[in-house]
């Protein structure tokens, strides 16, 4: 079990994630460690995803749960109340991260052995040791701090 702090990821870097993956419509995208479930939300929303959320926290699980509901997207977004381990992520055509360097580096076998192939793997400020980025951006939500304050990655397995 690997538990990682609760830090929201902010819409603006969600969205670009979700586009430097080229996240389509009808794809699948699965967010472990998925928070409030703001990333699935918006993958369905804004993208016409379906999405999976996997969430250990069981306080952050039912918020998420809570946010789905209220938007209506109960039969787009599952969200799973989990360790990320136990989680078979093979129908996932997208994967988003954002987890600890230390975190990718353990959950990069489960990743290399469970995805298909043309599966993308983004993740939000912390690189998965050992791959190589197929996509890399520095994103800076305001422009007048002068230097990137989120790096996103992208990996094609």
């Amino acid at each position: 079990m690997f538990i990682s702090p609760y830090v929201a990821t902010p819409f603006k870097v969600i969205r670009q994630m979700l586009i430097l993956a080229e996240l389509k419509p009808g794809e699948i995208v699965y967010d472990l460690g998925s928070g409030d479930g703001r990333v699935v939300i918006m993958a369905a929303q804004e993208f016409g995803a379906k999405a999976v959320g996997v969430e250990l926290r069981g306080d952050l699980a039912k918020r998420a749960l809570n946010e789905v509901m209220k938007v209506n997207l109960e039969s787009e977004i599952k969200i799973v109340q989990d360790d990320l381990f136990n989680i078979d992520v093979s129908p996932a055509d997208i994967i988003t991260l954002y987890l600890t360097t230390s975190a990718n580096k353990k959950i990069k076998p489960k990743l290399e052995s469970e995805l298909k192939p043309g599966a993308r793997v983004v993740s939000h400020d912390y690189a998965i040791p050992g791959w190589k980025t197929f996509k890399l951006n520095k994103f800076c939500e305001n422009q007048n701090l002068g230097y990137p304050s989120h790096t996103i990655y992208v990996y094609k397995i």
